[in-house]
C-alpha cells in the first residue's frame, strides 16, 4: 500500500468530526450491517465473536473522527489500527476482509460528514475529504504493517514449536502415548502405521530438493522434514505404501547422501529408526551422494558402530598388504576384492582385471604368503570382505572402489 500523507486538519474538518461523534453508535451499526451485506462472499469473521467485532468497528470509527478532529497526526503508526491488525491476525481473519472493512468504515464516516456539511463552504468540504481519505489510507497502512508483523511472528512461533516437537520425537518422547497423539495432530501424521526415517547430508547447497514435502504429498506420501546442524531428517509415513515404492520416489529428491532406516511400526519407534538412519548414512564416504538403505548395508553398519574393533580387524586381516608400496598394495587389494566379488573364482576375476588367470592366482598366493594364512574358507571370506569394506568406509579403499 502506498504511503499516505499526514492529514492536514482544518477548522471545518474539526467541526464536522465533532458533529459526528455523537453518532458513533449509529455508524457502528451501519458498518456491521455493511460488512455482512456488501459482497458477503468476501466476509470471513467466523472466528471473531460478534460483540468483539462490534467493539473493533466502534474503535476504528472513533479513531477516524479523533484524527480528523486533530487528536493525532500520524495515522500510519496508529496504535488502535495496529492493535486491531494484531488481534485479527491471531484470529486468522483474512487481511483482505480487514482492508475491506476499513474502506467501508471510511465510506460510512464520509457520508456522515457530508450530512453535516451544510454549515461550511465547498473548499472546507474538499479539505475534509482529502483529510478523511488520508486518514483511512494511513490507518489501513498501520493495519497491514501490524497484521503482517503478527503473521510473521506467528510463523516463527509455529516453527519453533514444530522444531521442539520433532526434537522431542527424535529423543524418544513418543513412547508416551499422549505425546505421540499430540505429534500426530500437530504434524498431521498418523500415530501408527509404517514409517521410514531419512537422514540427509552434503550436496551442493541444500541436500534436499526444494519442495520435497509437497512433491511427495502429491503422490499421497505424507512426510515431514527437519533441519539440524549436521543433517536434514525426514519422517516419511508408509500408510498404504510399499517401502521400495517410497524409496523410488524419494531418490530423485536427494541431492546429497541419504541414509534410510528400516520400516518401523509407528511414532513410538521413530527415535530408534532415526539412529539407524544416521548409521546408514555413515556407511558411505563423506563425498558420496545418493540414497542408501540400512537393509542394504548391515556389514558396513556393524563396522561403523565399532570403530575400534574395525581398526583392529583391518590391521590384523590386511596389515602386511597395507604396508607395501602404494602401487603393489593397490594391485593386490584390487585383485582380492574382485576375486571375492566373483565368488572366489580366478577364472571369472581375470577378465575384470584384464589379465591371465595365472596372474590372478599368483597375486592371491602373494597375498596369502604376506598374511601367512589361506584365503579360502568361510571365515577368511568374511574377515577379508569386512576388512575391504572398512577400507572403503575410511576413504582409502582399493582400486575397485575408484
Amino acid at each position: 500500500m502506498a504511503t499516505s500523507q499526514h492529514p492536514v486538519a482544518t477548522v471545518g474538518t474539526w467541526k464536522l468530526a465533532a458533529a459526528c461523534r455523537a453518532e458513533i453508535p449509529l455508524l457502528t451499526r451501519r458498518l456491521l450491517s455493511a460488512i455482512f451485506t456488501d459482497n458477503p462472499e468476501w466476509t470471513d469473521y467466523t472466528s471473531v465473536p460478534r460483540k468483539e467485532l462490534r467493539e473493533g468497528c466502534r474503535q476504528y470509527l472513533t479513531r477516524i473522527l479523533d484524527l480528523l478532529g486533530g487528536a493525532g497526526t500520524d495515522p500510519e503508526h496508529d496504535d488502535v489500527a495496529a492493535a486491531i491488525g494484531r488481534h485479527r491476525a491471531a484470529q486468522a481473519v483474512p487481511l483482505e476482509a480487514m482492508l475491506r472493512t476499513f474502506r467501508l468504515g471510511g465510506a460510512i464516516v464520509w457520508e456522515a460528514l457530508l450530512d453535516k456539511a451544510e454549515a461550511i463552504d465547498a473548499r472546507e468540504v474538499r479539505a475534509a475529504g482529502t483529510a478523511m481519505w488520508t486518514v483511512v489510507d494511513g490507518l489501513s497502512s498501520a493495519l497491514v504493517t501490524s497484521y503482517r508483523n503478527a503473521e510473521l511472528e506467528q510463523v516463527r512461533r509455529d516453527e519453533r514449536r514444530r522444531h521442539a516437537l520433532i526434537e522431542d520425537l527424535l529423543a524418544g518422547r513418543a513412547h508416551d502415548a499422549s505425546f505421540a497423539a499430540r505429534v500426530a495432530r500437530e504434524l498431521n501424521l498418523p500415530t501408527h502405521g509404517g514409517y521410514l526415517v531419512v537422514a540427509v547430508r552434503g550436496g551442493e547447497g541444500r541436500p534436499l530438493r526444494a519442495g520435497t514435502e509437497t512433491a511427495l504429498g502429491a503422490l499421497g506420501i505424507r512426510s515431514v522434514w527437519h533441519d539440524r546442524v549436521d543433517a536434514t531428517i525426514g519422517l516419511v509415513s508408509l500408510a498404504r505404501h510399499d517401502s521400495a515404492a517410497v524409496l523410488a520416489h524419494l531418490r530423485p529428491q536427494i541431492r546429497g547422501l541419504a541414509g534410510v532406516s528400516p520400516a518401523v511400526a509407528g511414532l513410538a519407534d521413530v527415535d530408534a529408526a532415526h539412529a539407524l538412519a544416521v548409521i546408514a548414512m555413515q556407511t558411505l564416504r563423506l563425498d558420496a551422494t545418493g540414497v542408501v538403505a540400512l537393509d542394504e548395508r548391515y556389514p558396513e553398519a556393524l563396522l561403523v558402530r565399532s570403530p575400534d574393533l574395525t581398526e583392529l580387524l583391518v590391521a590384523r586381516t590386511l596389515g602386511p598388504v597395507l604396508a607395501l608400496p602404494g602401487k603393489e598394495r593397490d594391485s593386490l587389494l584390487h585383485t582380492l576384492a574382485v576375486w571375492l566379488a566373483e565368488n572366489c573364482s580366478a577364472a571369472n576375476a581375470a577378465p575384470r582385471l584384464h589379465c591371465h588367470r595365472n596372474t590372478v592366482i599368483n597375486r592371491l598366493q602373494r597375498i596369502s604368503a604376506l598374511l601367512d594364512r589361506p584365503l579360502e574358507g568361510q571365515r577368511s571370506y568374511v574377515e577379508l570382505s569386512l576388512a575391504l569394506a572398512a577400507l572403503q568406509l575410511g576413504g582409502s579403499g582399493s582400486a575397485e572402489s575408484r
